[in-house]
C-alpha cells in the first residue's frame, strides 16, 4: 500500500519561502513519476512540478525561477522548495506518484497515488 505524506504548508508573507515534503512509503523501485500539484478555492488542479526517478525535472512556468523540485531517495522523500512566494500561490498542495514509468506527464489522471495535502496561505 502506496502512502504520501505532505508537510512543510504554512502561511507566510510574499516574498517568503516554504519547503514541502512529501513522504513516500510502500513503494519500490525506480521508474517512477513524481509531482506536485495546487487547487486553489473555485479553481481546476494544475500542475506545479514533477520529477522522474532518473531525476529529470520539470517545472510549469507560472512557478519557474521560484520553485524547486528534488527527491531525497534515500529517505524516500519529495521536496518543494518555493522561493519568493506571490498572494497567487495560495493554494493546497498536493503530492502525486506514478511507480513503473520512465517519464512524466501532465494531467492529473496520469497519477495513481495521491497525498491528503497541505495548505500554503500567501498574504500581501
Amino acid at each position: 500500500q502506496v502512502q504520501l505524506v505532505e508537510s512543510g504548508g504554512g502561511s507566510v508573507q510574499a516574498g517568503g519561502s516554504l519547503r514541502l515534503s512529501c513522504a513516500a512509503s510502500g513503494a519500490a523501485g525506480s521508474s517512477y513519476c513524481m509531482g506536485w500539484f495546487r487547487q486553489a478555492p473555485g479553481k481546476e488542479r494544475e500542475g506545479v512540478a514533477s520529477i522522474t526517478g532518473a531525476g529529470k525535472t520539470s517545472v510549469a512556468e507560472t512557478v519557474k525561477g521560484r520553485f524547486t523540485i528534488s527527491k531525497d531517495n534515500a529517505k524516500n522523500t519529495l521536496y518543494l522548495q518555493m522561493n519568493n512566494l506571490k498572494p497567487e500561490d495560495t493554494a493546497m498542495y498536493y503530492c502525486a506518484a506514478r511507480f513503473g514509468v520512465s517519464v512524466c506527464s501532465t494531467p492529473s489522471y496520469f497519477y495513481s497515488y495521491w497525498g491528503q495535502g497541505t495548505q500554503v496561505t500567501v498574504s500581501s
